[in-house]
């Protein structure tokens, strides 16, 4: 009987060595299939589905993070570079050297360039609402005049090296009581600013992709907003072409439902569709800005807190490649955790890690859940 309860032991114990070696082969032949597949980046995997890309600055360019932006993206956004801040900070005088780097290491490495942002409420420089003379507000038409050169004399400059504009950004408001947000755009002109800026922007290269630009489109509320601020503009003719959908989510949103609603409502226009600034939060969402609280302390970046990370991006990108008809480029709002504009946003100064690469430039592990489908 001992004898007999031995081999059994020995048989069970045998079959869980072999097992384990089993399984420990094939992990090992996953990770050497990733490592045989060093030459190959996201913009490789999504041949077959759209363009994928990044916001930079001329930094990132410059710095370790351009071989990394080289093997794995194919269209560049300069963050900040191209809004009328940066490029025009004053009336008569523009900035064209960072946004010019910016074009020019798209040119030399065959990538396409998305402008980004002709008219946006923020860094917006103050002289353009102000009379030169009196330091008092300007009229309706001393405005249009300023949007209309600025307009003119960005697209005119970047014609054939930009393929498609952020026209307008971020004009409805988040209020449900609210239609259009409250700026001084929208103070001193009314609306028809939105429907000049696509004219003007149109006007100045005619082959010139223009896209409205816009964040929290999952909601339901919000969503519809846009969708019948777009509905307007066709209806008058206005030269809008696609529709970009910021897409700055977090590891508790979208639900697959709300981004699949979000998806086919928007895929009813009849317009073209581009996740813009995409990263995921490893924090709730929240679009406000706001003080630190107790709870902002705990910064680790857990494997708790990854493995949802992982399931969103999975999801997401599951059904950006449904939608692939729709979805004409999704693009990264920066480069890897080094360094995001979430780590400022809604609160100073706390640590977030929202993309594919970690600090080290390593991918990550949703990098392999986007890349590997």
């Amino acid at each position: 009987m001992n004898l007999i309860i031995s081999n059994y032991i020995r048989f069970f114990v045998t079959l869980f060595i072999g097992l384990t070696i089993i399984f420990s082969c094939s992990s090992t032949q996953k990770a050497h299939t990733f490592a045989v597949d060093s030459n190959k980046g996201l913009k490789d995997y999504y041949q077959s589905y759209f363009p994928i890309g990044v916001a930079v600055s001329p930094h990132a360019l410059n710095s370790d993070e351009s071989s990394l932006i080289k093997l794995n993206f194919n269209s560049l956004t300069p963050e900040n570079d191209m809004k009328m801040e940066a490029i025009h900070p004053k009336e008569f005088v523009y900035n064209w050297k960072p946004a010019d780097a910016i074009v020019a290491f798209a040119q030399q490495n065959n990538m396409k360039v998305r402008g980004h942002t002709l008219v946006w409420h923020n860094q917006t420089p103050d002289w353009i609402f102000k009379d030169t003379k009196t330091g008092k507000q300007v009229t309706k038409e001393v405005l249009f005049q300023r949007i209309k050169e600025h307009i003119t004399q960005v697209v005119s400059h970047f014609k054939g090296s930009v393929y498609a504009w952020d026209v307008v950004n971020e004009v409805i408001s988040d209020d449900p009581k609210e239609f259009y947000r409250n700026s001084k755009y929208l103070e001193i002109c009314g609306e028809e600013f939105i429907f000049k800026a696509f004219q003007w922007a149109h006007e100045t290269d005619p082959n010139a992709v223009l896209f409205y630009n816009d964040y929290n489109e999952i909601d339901p509320r919000k969503r519809a907003k846009i969708i019948t601020l777009i509905k307007k503009l066709k209806a008058a003719g206005v030269p809008i072409n696609a529709v970009g959908l910021q897409s700055h989510w977090a590891v508790d949103q979208p639900t697959k439902e709300q981004l699949e609603n979000t998806l086919n409502d928007f895929s009813k226009l009849g317009l073209k569709l581009q996740i813009t600034e995409l990263d995921i939060s490893v924090y709730p969402k929240e679009h406000q800005a706001r003080e630190e609280r107790a709870e902002d302390l705990d910064t680790i970046f857990s494997a708790a807190i990854e493995e949802k990370q992982v399931e969103q991006y999975r999801m997401c990108f599951g059904l950006f490649r449904k939608y692939k008809e729709l979805i004409t480029g999704v693009t990264f709002w920066n480069v890897s955790d080094r360094e995001s504009w979430l780590d400022n946003f809604p609160v100073k100064n706390r640590k977030d890690y929202p993309l594919l690469f970690d600090k080290n430039l390593a991918p990550k592990k949703a990098y392999w859940e986007v890349a590997k489908f």
